[in-house]
C-alpha cells in the first residue's frame, strides 16, 4: 500500500506475561523493569505486565512496573475469578485483562460450564472488578475454535458492564490469514467492542494473521518482542509494526529505530540469541553477498532492498564470499583507494572464492585488500618483464 496510513493501531505488548511463559525463560525484576521502560520508550500503547495470581513476587513485580512506567497503559492478566481480581488490586494496577474460554471444549474442560453459565460468571467477576474501580478488557481464550454466537453472548454480557475491549485469541495458533480475516469481519458484526487480536505462531502465521485481523477491523495487536512465548511463540512486535503500514493501511506509535536495541535487551534477558536472518532485527537482513544483487545495489539500492534500513536506524552492508562478483571486489578496494583493473580484479575474485570455499566463511575486507595489493604487485612485475 502507498500513501500515509490512516488507521491507527494500538500495540499491546505481552512480553512480560505471555513472553515469559516461553519454556525456560525467567526475567528478574531488574530485567522486567528494563524491558518495560524500553517498551515505553519505543512507544507501545499497552504493557501486559504479568499474572498476579502467580504469587506475591509477581504481584510486587507488576506493582513496580506500574509505578515505574509512564506512557503505556499497564495491565495485569486474570483468570475468571474474584481471587485473581483481588491479586491484581494488590499489584496496584488500574486495568485488568480478564480471560474467559470461548470454545465449548475449553468451557467444559476448564469451567465445567455451558455458554450461558460462562456469560453469568463473566457478569459476576467483571461486575466485581468494576465495583472495585478497575477498567476491564475481556479476553477470549481459544476464540478461534469458538462459535461466534457464544462469543456474542459472552461479550455482550461484558459490554453491558462497561468493558473497553474484547481480545480474540488464537490460543493454539490454528488460523491462517484468510480464516482470520473472516472471523474478525464477522466478529465486528456481532459486537461493538474494539477488538484486539492475539495470535500464536504454531503454523508460522502469527504475523500474517495479525495483519489480516487489522485489515478486517481489529484495532489492537497483541504482540511480544521477538515473538517470544509459549510453544512457537506469538506475533513479533517488530514484524507487526514494520509490516502494518505496508499491508493494512495502518500505522502505530512505535519508534522503529528502537526495535533493534529492544530486541537485543529481551534476547539477553531470555538468555537467547537473535537469529542472524530474523526479520527486521536480525544482523544479516541488510547484508548482501550475491554478485548479482550487489551489482544492482551499487547502482540503486532499491534493486534488491525492499525495506529502507535507515527507517530502523540501520545501514546496508556488502560482504565478500563465495557468491561475490567483480563489482563488489572493486567497490571494497575503491573504498580504500585501490583502483584495480579487469585482470587484477578477476584474479582477486578467483582467490576470494577459493578462500571462501575452503573456510566456509566470508572473507574480511582487509583480506580482500591484501589480495588486491598482492595481485597488483604481481601484475607490475609481469608488465616489467
Amino acid at each position: 500500500m502507498t500513501g500515509v496510513a490512516s488507521n491507527r493501531i494500538q500495540i499491546n505488548d505481552t512480553t512480560l506475561r505471555d513472553g515469559e511463559q516461553a519454556p525456560g525463560v525467567v526475567f528478574s525484576l531488574a530485567e522486567k523493569l528494563a524491558i518495560a521502560r524500553e517498551l515505553a520508550a519505543a512507544g507501545v500503547d499497552e504493557i501486559e505486565a504479568g499474572t498476579p495470581a502467580m504469587g506475591d513476587e509477581e504481584v510486587e513485580a507488576i506493582a513496580a512496573i506500574a509505578s515505574a512506567v509512564r506512557g503505556p497503559r499497564v495491565t495485569a492478566w486474570c483468570r475468571l475469578n474474584e481471587a485473581d481480581v483481588d491479586a491484581a488490586l494488590r499489584a496496584g494496577v488500574k486495568v485488568v485483562n480478564i480471560s474467559a474460554p470461548m470454545s465449548r471444549l475449553q468451557m467444559r474442560v476448564k469451567l465445567k460450564s455451558e455458554p450461558h453459565e460462562v456469560a453469568e460468571r463473566v457478569t459476576r467477576v467483571i461486575g466485581y472488578a468494576r465495583e472495585k474501580g478497575l477498567e476491564v478488557a475481556l479476553g477470549g481464550e481459544d476464540s478461534s475454535r469458538s462459535d461466534l454466537r457464544d462469543v456474542a453472548l459472552i461479550a455482550g454480557a461484558a459490554a453491558r458492564l462497561g468493558v473497553f475491549r474484547f481480545r480474540f485469541a488464537d490460543t493454539l495458533g490454528l488460523l491462517d490469514p484468510f480464516s482470520t480475516y473472516e472471523y474478525i469481519r464477522q466478529l465486528r458484526e456481532v459486537t461493538d467492542l474494539p477488538v484486539e487480536f492475539h495470535g500464536h505462531n504454531d503454523l508460522g502465521l502469527a504475523t500474517a494473521n495479525t495483519l489480516a485481523a487489522m485489515r478486517a477491523g481489529a484495532s489492537h495487536a497483541s504482540v511480544t518482542v521477538l515473538g517470544l512465548g509459549e510453544r512457537a511463540g506469538n506475533a513479533p512486535l517488530e514484524e507487526v509494526c514494520v509490516a502494518l503500514p505496508r499491508t493494512a493501511d495502518a500505522r502505530t506509535g512505535v519508534d522503529l529505530t528502537q526495535l533493534v536495541p529492544l530486541a537485543a535487551l529481551v534476547a539477553h534477558a531470555a538468555r537467547d540469541s537473535i537469529p542472524r536472518a530474523k526479520p527486521i532485527v536480525g544482523a544479516d537482513i541488510f547484508t548482501h553477498e550475491s554478485g548479482i544483487h550487489v551489482a544492482g545495489l551499487l547502482s540503486d539500492v532499491r534493486t534488491y532492498q525492499g525495506l529502507d534500513p535507515a527507517m530502523l536506524g540501520r545501514r546496508h552492508k556488502v560482504v565478500i564470499g563465495k557468491h561475490s562478483g567483480i563489482a563488489a571486489i572493486r567497490a571494497i578496494c575503491a573504498a580504500a583507494g585501490l583502483d584495480i583493473g579487469g585482470g587484477v580484479g578477476a584474479a582477486v575474485l578467483a582467490r576470494v572464492k577459493t578462500i571462501a570455499k575452503l573456510t566456509k566463511s566470508l572473507v574480511p575486507d582487509a583480506r580482500v585488500r591484501q589480495l588486491a595489493h598482492e595481485e597488483m604487485a604481481r601484475s607490475e612485475v609481469h608488465d616489467s618483464l
